[in-house]
C-alpha cells in the first residue's frame, strides 16, 4: 500500500532531552504538509488532494509536540481503486503517541480485516466460477463493511491499551476516516470522537469546469456543506445518557467548581434534546465533560475515543459511527479535519473557503490560517490544527460487468443502496463566537495601558475619515492578490461586487523592510493586513514581559506571501471590528509588500454589525451620551469591547479610581452595592441593558467609582474606556457642539 502520513514527533523534545531546537528547526516543525497537491484516480473517481498539519501554540509549553496525525493510504487492500484517508487528534500526556499509534495501526488493521471478509465472499457458491477478474471487483455489503470498520477500531483500541510504549490511561485520540471504494464510487465514513468530515455539494445545475475555482470571487459559494459525521460529545443527549448509564457525571468545569447550577433532571425521558446544553455552557469555551462519580477525572469533552482506558469505564467507547454514501457529480469537496478547525468555523464556512481555490493545498493553507488566526483572537493559546482536503474532479460509472457483480453481492446486505444523508442531523457542538474569560481579562488589562503607549492608529476621528483620500487604482494583478486573500476570510464573505471594488481602492500599499515591526503586541490595532510579498514572523511575549522593550517572545507562526505561488495570507482581522490590543507582534523577516485596510474604511464600505447598532441604542440611554449626535454614538460603539466575568467576580470597587464603564449584555446579572455616608448599604440588581461606572466619565482623571458591583452569574458586558468616551466628548466641545 502506498501511504503518506504525518511525521513522527520524536524530534519535538523539550530542551535538554536531546538538543535544543534551532529557530529554523522549530519553525519548520510547526507545519507538516504535502509538498504539492496529488492527483489520483480511484476507480471511477478522479480527485486531487492535499493535507496540512500545524502544531499549536501553548505559552506554558512552547515545545509541546503536535498531537495531531494523519494518513493517506493509496492502493488500499491491494486495489488501485481504493484509498483510505484519516485524521487523528490526540489528547493527554501521551496524546501524540496515541494519535501516531492510530495512524500506524488503524489503516493496515482495517485492510487486513477487509481482506478476510472478501475471501469469505469469494468462497460463496454463486461466485465460484467468476474468475480472478471478478474477485478483484467484489465489494462488501454495507452492513458487513460497517461491521468490519467497528471491529478494526475496537481492535486498534485494545491494541493501544496493550502497547508498552505509551500510557493511554488518561490519553487517547479521536479518529475520522474516509474509505473510498472507487469501483462503486462510494465512501464509508467512520468517526470516533469530535474530529469531523464534511462534504461540499454543488447546488448549481451547471457544474463548474475542471481547473476553475469552485465559486467565483464575485458570487457566493455554489456549494452547500453537509456533515458526514456527528460530533460525539456530551452536547448530544443520546451520548450523555449512554455515558450516564455507565456511571458518568456530565458537568462543565464551572459546574464542578460550583460556579454554575447543576440540573439533575436535564436528561430525563421526554427532556429537551441536543445542543441546548452546549449553548448554555460553552459561551466561554467551557464545554460539558465526562467525570467519574468518585472524583474530578478524567474530564473528557468527547464521548468516544481510542485509548482513554479510565474514561472507557464511564462509557467513552471506541465504536465508530458510520455513514456509507455514493458519490455523484454534485459532490465537489471532502474535508477531514481535527476539531481545531471547527472550534470557530462552521462546516459551511470551511467549505466556502475551500471552494474559492483551485488547488486543495491552497485551500488547506487558507482554512488552517483562518482557524489559527481565530484561535489567537479568542484564546491565549491555539490548538493543533490538521486537515485533509479532497477536490473531486470527476465521478464516472464503472463497467456494467462490475456493477452487476457488486449489485449481486450488495443485495445480501440490508439497505446497501440507501442514501445515508438523512442520518446526519445538525447536532454538532456550537461554534464558539466569544473569547474565554482569561483572554477577555488579558485584553482588558492590556487596553488599560495601551493608550499610554505607542499606538498604530492615526489620530483622527471616524466622522472626519475621508475614504476617497485612500483610493488608488489597482492593476488587475494587484486586485487578484487582494482578492485571493479576502476570499479566504469570513469577514468578507458576504460583500457585494460594488463593496469589493471599493475595498480594492481603499487598500493602502505598504512597502516594508527586513526587521520592521508591523504590529506590536499590546498596542491598539486599527488595520487589517494582506501579505503580497515577503516573510513575516508572529511573535508572542508572555504577559509578565509585555512592557519589556527587549523581549522578543516566542515565534508561533510564519506568514509567507508570494505572487508567483498565489499565496497571500492575512492578519489583523479583529481590528476591522473594533479597537483592541494586538494579540501578537508581527515582524518582517524580509523586504516585502503589504496591503493595509483601515477599520474606518472597512466600516464605511461594509455595514456595521447589528450588535453595534444595538449598542448605540444602549449608549443613548446613558445621561452623559443622551445629547450626542448619531455619528458620535457610532464612534463610541466601535470602541466597545466585550469583558467576561464569572459568578462572584468583583467588577468594580467603590472608591477605586475608574477607567471604564460597563453595560450588561443579555443573560447577565450583577448587584451594585452603594454605601451611604451613615454607613448603610443599598443594593440594586442590574440585568440586560443595565449599566454602571458611568460616574467616572468626567474630565477628572482621579474620579472614583461610587459603588461596588459583583457578578451574580456568568456574564458578559460591553466595556467603554474613559479615554474613548472623553475623546469623543472633547472633540465635540472643541467644535462648539451643544451638549445640554
Amino acid at each position: 500500500m502506498g501511504c503518506s502520513s504525518s511525521k513522527p514527533a520524536a524530534t519535538n523534545k523539550r530542551p535538554g532531552t536531546l538538543r535544543r531546537l534551532s529557530k529554523d528547526d522549530y519553525l519548520n516543525q510547526r507545519i507538516d504538509r504535502i509538498d504539492e497537491t496529488c492527483a489520483a484516480t480511484f476507480g471511477g473517481v478522479s480527485v486531487r488532494y492535499a493535507y496540512l498539519s500545524q502544531r499549536g501554540y501553548y505559552p506554558d509549553d512552547p515545545y509541546k509536540a503536535n498531537q495531531d496525525s494523519y494518513s493517506v493510504t493509496k492502493n488500499f487492500i491491494g486495489r488501485e481503486s481504493d484509498a483510505f484517508f484519516g485524521v487523528y487528534d490526540g489528547h493527554g500526556r501521551d496524546g501524540d503517541k496515541c494519535a501516531q499509534f492510530a495512524r500506524d495501526h488503524l489503516p493496515p488493521l482495517t485492510a487486513a480485516i477487509v481482506k478476510k471478509e472478501l475471501e469469505k465472499e469469494v468462497k460463496k457458491p454463486k461466485l465460484d466460477d467468476d474468475g480472478d477478474e471478478l474477485k478483484k471487483s467484489i465489494e462488501l455489503p454495507k452492513d458487513v463493511l460497517q461491521s468490519v470498520m467497528t471491529k478494526s477500531h475496537v481492535e486498534c483500541n485494545n491494541n493501544m491499551h496493550s502497547c508498552k510504549d505509551l500510557d493511554d490511561t488518561l490519553s487517547g485520540t479521536t479518529s475520522i476516516s474516509v474509505y473510498l471504494h472507487g469501483n462503486r464510487n462510494k465512501i464509508t465514513v467512520s468517526n470516533v470522537g469530535d474530529s469531523r468530515a464534511v462534504i461540499g455539494r454543488s447546488t448549481d445545475s451547471t457544474l463548474k469546469k475542471e481547473g476553475t475555482a469552485l465559486s467565483s470571487s464575485s458570487s457566493s459559494s455554489t456549494l452547500k456543506a453537509f456533515a458526514l459525521s456527528r460530533d460525539q460529545t456530551p452536547y448530544r443527549r443520546d451520548e450523555r445518557i449512554r455515558c450516564k448509564k455507565s456511571g458518568a457525571r456530565v458537568l462543565s468545569l464551572d459546574q464542578i467548581e460550583g460556579l454554575e447550577p447543576v440540573n439533575e433532571d436535564e436528561d430525563e425521558e421526554g427532556g429537551e434534546g441536543d445542543v441546548v446544553l452546549g449553548e448554555e455552557l460553552d459561551e466561554g469555551g467551557d464545554p460539558p465533560r465526562i467525570w467519574s462519580p468518585h472524583g474530578d477525572y478524567p474530564g473528557t469533552a468527547f464521548t468516544r475515543s481510542l485509548g482513554d482506558a479510565i474514561a472507557e469505564e464511564l462509557g467513552v467507547c471506541a465504536e465508530p459511527e458510520m455513514l456509507s454514501r455514493e458519490l455523484t457529480k454534485e459532490d465537489k469537496i471532502i474535508v477531514l479535519a481535527s476539531d481545531g478547525v471547527f472550534e470557530f468555523l462552521t462546516n459551511q464556512s470551511v467549505i466556502d473557503i475551500c471552494a474559492k481555490f483551485t488547488d486543495p493545498l491552497e485551500a488547506c493553507r487558507a482554512v488552517v490560517a483562518e482557524s489559527y488566526e481565530l484561535w489567537l483572537q479568542y484564546e491565549m493559546r491555539t490548538d493543533d490544527i490538521t486537515m485533509i482536503c479532497i477536490f473531486i474532479d470527476d465521478v464516472s460509472s464503472g463497467s456494467t460487468k462490475d456493477l452487476q457483480v457488486i449489485a449481486s453481492v450488495a443485495s445480501t446486505g440490508s439497505g446497501d443502496g440507501a442514501d445515508d444523508d438523512d442520518l446526519i442531523s445538525n447536532t454538532a457542538r456550537p461554534v464558539r463566537t466569544t473569547m474565554t474569560a482569561e483572554k477577555s481579562r488579558a485584553i482588558m488589562n492590556a487596553k488599560m495601558n495601551m493608550f499610554r503607549s505607542v499606538r498604530d492608529v492615526d489620530q483622527f476621528e471616524e466622522k472626519d475619515f475621508d475614504l476617497e483620500s485612500l483610493f488608488t487604482e489597482k492593476t488587475a494583478e494587484e486586485k487578484e492578490s487582494i482578492d485571493e486573500a479576502i476570499r479566504a476570510s469570513v469577514m468578507f464573505q458576504n460583500i457585494t461586487d460594488d463593496q469589493r471594488e471599493l475595498i480594492y481602492k481603499a487598500m493602502e500599499p505598504m512597502p516594508v523592510k527586513e526587521g520592521q515591526t508591523i504590529i506590536k503586541q499590546g498596542t491598539a490595532g486599527d488595520r487589517f493586513y494582506i501579505v503580497d510579498e515577503g516573510r513575516f514572523e508572529v511573535r508572542i511575549v508572555p504577559a509578565n514581559q509585555i512592557n519589556d522593550d527587549d523581549a522578543v517572545g516566542n515565534c508561533v507562526h510564519v506568514y509567507e506571501g508570494s505572487r508567483e505561488a498565489h499565496s497571500h495570507p492575512s492578519f489583523g482581522e479583529l481590528a476591522l471590528m473594533y479597537s483592541a490590543p494586538r494579540a501578537a507582534s508581527i515582524i518582517a523577516k524580509s523586504d516585502g509588500l503589504l496591503w493595509a485596510l483601515h477599520r474606518y474604511a472597512f466600516n464605511k464600505v461594509v455595514a456595521e454589525q447589528s450588535s453595534r447598532l444595538e449598542a448605540e441604542k444602549l449608549l443613548k440611554k446613558i445621561d452623559v451620551f443622551k445629547k450626542l449626535p448619531s455619528d458620535s454614538l457610532k464612534e463610541l460603539s466601535s470602541s466597545l469591547c466585550e469583558a467576561k466575568f464569572t459568578r462572584d467576580d468583583v467588577i468594580i470597587n467603590e472608591g477605586d479610581v475608574g477607567d471604564s464603564m460597563f453595560i450588561v449584555l443579555p443573560g447577565g446579572s450583577c448587584k451594585s452595592v452603594l454605601t451611604s455616608k451613615d454607613g448603610s448599604e443599598s443594593e440594586v440588581e442590574l440585568k440586560e441593558g443595565g449599566f454602571f461606572g458611568e460616574e467616572i466619565l468626567t474630565g477628572d482623571p482621579d474620579k472614583k467609582y461610587l459603588s461596588t458591583v459583583t457578578a451574580t452569574n456568568k456574564m458578559t458586558c460591553w466595556t467603554l474606556q474613559k479615554f474613548d468616551a472623553m475623546r469623543v466628548i472633547s472633540s465635540l466641545r472643541k467644535e462648539g457642539a451643544k451638549m445640554e
